[in-house]
C-alpha cells in the first residue's frame, strides 16, 4: 500500500478584516474612477516621486529640457500651429482667469508644459492702485497774498482811506471839539473838561463833562463855559478817555486845530484819518483869505456858513463848534479827498 503524502498548510488563515478591507478599497477606487470619467471629480495628481518618469517619457517623445527643469515641445509646422491656435488661446484664457494659481510640480506626459513667468502673472494679478494727485499743504504763509498782491492791496487800502463820504458813509466820519480848564502851576496846563462828538449829520454821539486828574486852578469859563458845578458829577478822565477812543478808533475825525484836542486826550490819531479845517487851503480860498493863514473857527463859520458862534460871555459850546466844523468840511469834502488821494500825508 502506497504511502499517501498530504501537503497540508496549517498556517493561519488570512483575517477576514483584511479581505473585507481590500474589497472596500477596490469598491472605492472603482467608484472614484467612475466619478472622474463623468467629470464630477478632478483626476488625482500624481505624487512627486513619479516626476522623473514623466520627464523621461517626455524626452522619448522629442521634448527638449530647459535649464529651469521645464520641458518645451519642438517647433510645429505652420498648419499644425494654425489648427491648434484656437485651443491654445482657450487654455491661456483659463490660466489667466485664475492668475493666483501656480502650476503643479508635475503634469501629464501627453500635455505640453509651457514656461510661465510667475512674476509677471503675479504683478498683473495685483489690483491697480490709482495714485491720487498730491494736494499742497495749507500753510499760514499761503493765506497771505504774494508781494505783488500785497502792493495792490496796500494801494487799494490807501485809496479807500481817502475816498469821499459817498464811499465812507456817515458812520465812518465824526467831528470832535473839546473844552479845557487850567491845571498845574498858575493854571497854565490845559486839561480836558468837556468833550463833544457829532456824526456826519451833526447828531450828538458823545457829550460829557470830564473831571481832570489834577486840581483845577482856572476854569476859563469865558472861553470854555465850564463852571465848578459842572465838575460835581463829571466823568473821571480815565473812564471818559476810554469811551471817547472807542468812538474815534477807525474813523475819519474832523476838527479845528484838532491837535489841541488830541493832546488833551493824550491820544494820537493817524494823520490819514484826520481832517483839520484850520489847515485846508480850499476853505481859506472860499473865504477869500490867505491859503497859508490859520483862520479861526468863528471867522470861517461867519464867512462860509453865515452863522455866528462863540458869542456872549457864557463861553463856547463844544457841541456847536463840532457841528460847525463838520459843516465847513462838507463844503470842500469832495475836492479835498481827491487832493489827499493824490498827495497822501505821511503818518
Amino acid at each position: 500500500m502506497s504511502t499517501l503524502l498530504l501537503n497540508l498548510d496549517f498556517g493561519e488563515p488570512p483575517p477576514k478584516k483584511a479581505l473585507e478591507g481590500n474589497a472596500k478599497h477596490r469598491k472605492f477606487v472603482k467608484r472614484r474612477r467612475l466619478l472622474e470619467r463623468k467629470g464630477f471629480l478632478n483626476k488625482k495628481q500624481q505624487p512627486p516621486s513619479k516626476v522623473p518618469k514623466l520627464q523621461s517619457e517626455a524626452s522619448k517623445k522629442g521634448k527638449t529640457p530647459k535649464v529651469d527643469g521645464t520641458w518645451k515641445a519642438p517647433a510645429l509646422s505652420k498648419k499644425k500651429t494654425a489648427a491648434s491656435s484656437g485651443g491654445s488661446e482657450q487654455s491661456l484664457d483659463k490660466t489667466s482667469a485664475v492668475p493666483w494659481l501656480t502650476p503643479a510640480p508635475s503634469q501629464k506626459a501627453g500635455s505640453v508644459v509651457a514656461k510661465v513667468d510667475l512674476l509677471g502673472e503675479f504683478q498683473s494679478a495685483l489690483p491697480k492702485i490709482k495714485s491720487h494727485p498730491t494736494r499742497p499743504r495749507k500753510k499760514g504763509s499761503q493765506k497771505n497774498p504774494p508781494q505783488k498782491n500785497a502792493l495792490q492791496n496796500s494801494t487799494q487800502a490807501r485809496s479807500e482811506k481817502y475816498s469821499g463820504a459817498s464811499q465812507k458813509g456817515p458812520s465812518k466820519m465824526v467831528a470832535i471839539d473839546c473844552e479845557m480848564v487850567g491845571t498845574g502851576p498858575k493854571g497854565h496846563v490845559s486839561s480836558l473838561a468837556r468833550c463833544s462828538i457829532v456824526n456826519y449829520n451833526g447828531d450828538v454821539l458823545y457829550d460829557e463833562y470830564i473831571l481832570p486828574p489834577c486840581h483845577i486852578v482856572d476854569y476859563r469859563t469865558r472861553w470854555s463855559g465850564i463852571r465848578k458845578q459842572h465838575m460835581v458829577n463829571a466823568t473821571p478822565f480815565k473812564i471818559a478817555r476810554s469811551q471817547i477812543l472807542k468812538i474815534l478808533t477807525g474813523k475819519i475825525v474832523v476838527g479845528h486845530a484838532i491837535h489841541n484836542d488830541f493832546k488833551a486826550l493824550q491820544y494820537f490819531h493817524p494823520k490819514s484819518l484826520t481832517r483839520d479845517t484850520s489847515h485846508i487851503p480850499l476853505l481859506n480860498r472860499k473865504a477869500d483869505c490867505p491859503e497859508n493863514a490859520t483862520m479861526s473857527l468863528k471867522r470861517l463859520t461867519k464867512k462860509l456858513l453865515d452863522r455866528d458862534i462863540q458869542v456872549g460871555k457864557s463861553g463856547h459850546s463844544s457841541v456847536e463848534d463840532a457841528q460847525a466844523t463838520m459843516e465847513l468840511y462838507k463844503l470842500v469834502e469832495v475836492e479835498w479827498e481827491q487832493h489827499l488821494v493824490q498827495n497822501p500825508p505821511k503818518d
